[in-house]
């Protein structure tokens, strides 16, 4: 089937809801993806121009589409997630995680004990989870062992075992941590009873155990029995302590999954959050490295598919930030305000935070990929053509008119590259114009580069808003460079971000990372200009000081502070020290001049 034209298979896709693969010319599957519209959806990777260029790349290796047609879009979503598992195509989404995650086992026996564990055996018995962490299994089974007695020991607790007195009581019947079922002293009616109350524990609800100890207090401290009381008082306090904690919105919230997204250019981040009783049972950060332009919606579905599954929720309804419709048999729910929405808040934290985090982790372990996924994100923030691997930005410095002068720093893949920084004198202007100086030195700067046959930068940003930016453009159109180089200004008050010919300026996420890359170029800029600024004022302050002196000119001044350092020094050197630099009859002048 691979020689028949593509065009040929795409004409006899059939509009109906399914998944579709994509093969390269040795047959190996290059994407799978589904669709509400199979003849649709395959068709427009072929009909619109693709702005992602590994998009484009895949669609130039397709030979071959194969497609499986089902009832439904929930069940496409379902049969692609499987695909994807089982054949890992190149240009589809990575889900990053493989590890084991541990359970807590209530163990099929008369007597059952309570452990965490990474194995689940078909013996029947009881497994809940899996939890994101060993951690928090460790904290909620310390809860449950101060709060009810329990057996550790692994023998066989049969009634005719026990009947025949095989066992005797140990160390932990002694120290309180169990009622000693080895011997007889605690029944398995009694002993059943305090798992189900644990099983309701785990599930997050605290009420059927409270209710019980609040009763037994009650009833202990009626029979005069005061320290059986004050037990359960502790016990009391122990689980409300731990449901205080746990319980982070409102109590009738019950059984819900919440997931939350956030991404950029190269991965995703989805948040998946587990209530039961208004406490949060469990928190899961799932990562999905991108690899075609997916969007939020589909990977959102894929991914509330992939987590579900794997710690094997029954949660009827969903919080979610907008509406999939592709789960029929779930209740999905876009919460706008109160409780709910605080839950996604919530959530949303949570992914933005891991995303941090990680962020901070591949800096130090893999800093190519960090500037990677910044100059993608600049490329699309900024609307350019090609990633911003080379910036320049200039700032004019001209302080109540007097020595105007101007900055240029350059930025190579996100970060100064001191060494390419220059400052430029104003010789064309009179007067404070930042207008034209900024003319001028953008003129002379890509001058000098075309001339040197030395790089141009992929953006040039201008600190200062509209007006800059037109006496910049003016350069770059003399110079026949406007459309090879963008270009944009950034306004100081607002942090608007102008673009040529678009008067609306753009307003960037004040977290950007995009906004950040420019900030810290402006600031660099400035800080650089006012620096050469501020040394060449003071520089010609000390010129006047010294030039002041009848028949000393600028020649002298210059060889007096090349040899002295300071106009300090020179006041305070002898005349001798002085005629060894410029000559005895000069050195008397300046020295009669500060003595």
């Amino acid at each position: 089937m691979s020689h028949i034209p593509v065009e040929l298979q795409l004409s006899t896709l059939p509009s109906n809801p399914g998944v579709y693969q994509f093969y390269d010319s040795d047959d190996k599957m290059l994407y799978v993806g589904k669709a509400k519209d199979l003849k649709k959806r395959v068709a427009s990777y072929f009909n619109k121009k693709h702005e992602h260029g590994k998009t484009r790349v895949m669609v130039k290796k397709i030979s071959r589409i194969k497609h499986i047609v089902v009832p439904t879009e929930s069940d496409a979503l379902l049969l692609e997630n499987n695909l994807i598992k089982k054949y890992r195509p190149r240009y589809n989404v990575l889900l990053k995680d493989d590890k084991s995650y541990p359970w807590i086992c209530i163990k099929n026996e008369r007597f059952p004990r309570i452990f965490p564990t990474r194995k689940l055996v078909k013996d029947g018995s009881e497994y809940y989870g899996p939890y994101t962490s060993m951690k928090t299994v460790r904290t909620l089974l310390d809860l449950i062992k101060s709060v009810y007695p329990l057996r550790t020991c692994n023998y066989d607790l049969s009634q005719d075992k026990i009947d025949a007195e095989k066992y005797k009581v140990c160390l932990e019947y002694h120290l309180g941590n169990c009622r000693a079922p080895c011997e007889g002293m605690q029944t398995a009616e009694n002993y059943h009873a305090q798992i189900e109350d644990i099983r309701q524990i785990i599930k997050g609800n605290f009420k059927s155990s409270l209710h019980y100890f609040k009763a037994q207090m009650k009833y202990l401290a009626s029979q005069m029995q005061f320290e059986e009381a004050q037990r359960m008082k502790e016990k009391i306090e122990v689980l409300e302590n731990y449901q205080a904690k746990s319980t982070i919105v409102n109590p009738k919230i019950n059984n819900v999954d919440v997931f939350t997204i956030v991404s950029d250019e190269s991965h995703a981040y989805v948040n998946f959050l587990q209530l039961s009783h208004g406490s949060i049972v469990r928190s899961h950060t799932l990562e999905i490295k991108k690899k075609l332009d997916e969007t939020d919606q589909h990977l959102l579905s894929l991914a509330i598919l992939e987590i579900r599954e794997r710690f094997n929720s029954q949660s009827r309804e969903l919080y979610l930030p907008f509406e999939i419709a592709i789960f029929p048999d779930l209740k999905i729910t876009v919460p706008k305000l109160g409780d709910k929405r605080k839950i996604l808040d919530l959530s949303e934290r949570n992914a933005k935070f891991y995303r941090q985090e990680r962020f901070k982790q591949i800096k130090i372990i893999d800093p190519d990929r960090h500037t990677n996924r910044i100059m993608a994100q600049m490329k699309k923030d900024l609307r350019l053509q090609e990633e911003p691997r080379h910036i320049e930005c200039f700032d004019n410095s001209n302080i109540q008119g007097s020595n105007p002068v101007a900055a240029c720093v350059v930025f190579k893949n996100g970060k100064p590259a001191k060494k390419e920084y220059r400052h430029f004198n104003i010789k064309t202007v009179d007067g404070p114009d930042d207008f034209a100086s900024m003319e001028e030195v953008v003129f002379r700067r890509y001058k000098r580069l075309v001339a040197e046959g030395e790089p141009l930068p992929q953006l040039i940003v201008i600190d200062g808003g509209k007006g800059q930016l037109s006496s910049a453009l003016k350069s770059l159109d003399i110079l026949g460079l406007r459309r090879k180089i963008a270009i944009i200004g950034i306004a100081k008050r607002l942090e608007e971000i102008y673009f040529p010919e678009d008067p609306i300026p753009l307003y960037l996420d004040k977290k950007s990372e995009s906004l950040k890359i420019i900030q810290q170029l402006r600031n660099e800029a400035h800080r650089f200009g006012i620096t050469f600024h501020r040394n060449k004022r003071s520089k010609a302050a000390i010129n006047s000081e010294l030039q002041s002196i009848e028949g000393i000119g600028d020649k002298t001044a210059e060889e007096l502070l090349k040899s002295f350092k300071s106009v300090k020094r020179i006041k305070e050197a002898s005349i001798e020290t002085l005629a060894k630099a410029i000559g005895i009859s000069k050195a008397k002048k300046i020295y009669e001049t500060f003595h």
